[in-house]
């Protein structure tokens, strides 16, 4: 293989690195959105159980971002 091709593979690498986070990022942010939406509906459903609601919200919105956050690291766990 020549230098060109030798760069031209590396180069590629990186750039789907990047492009697999970015479509990594799309799946909790979709999370998000449902979490906070059904919570809000729920809230004005039902305003006396505030409590319940909320605390299961930070508990979606928690698992939802953990999920983007193993989506960063990833990437440097396997080298690419």
């Amino acid at each position: 293989m020549s230098a060109t091709q030798t760069f031209l593979a590396e180069g590629v690498s990186g750039s789907l690195g990047s492009v697999g986070y970015g479509l990594a990022a799309i799946g909790p942010g979709i999370g998000v959105g449902i979490v906070f939406g059904n919570g809000t509906q729920a809230l004005a459903r039902q305003p006396e159980a505030a409590g319940l609601i909320r605390q299961n919200q930070i508990l979606g919105f928690a698992f939802c971002e953990a999920l983007a956050l193993i989506g960063i690291v990833m990437p440097f766990v396997f080298g690419v």
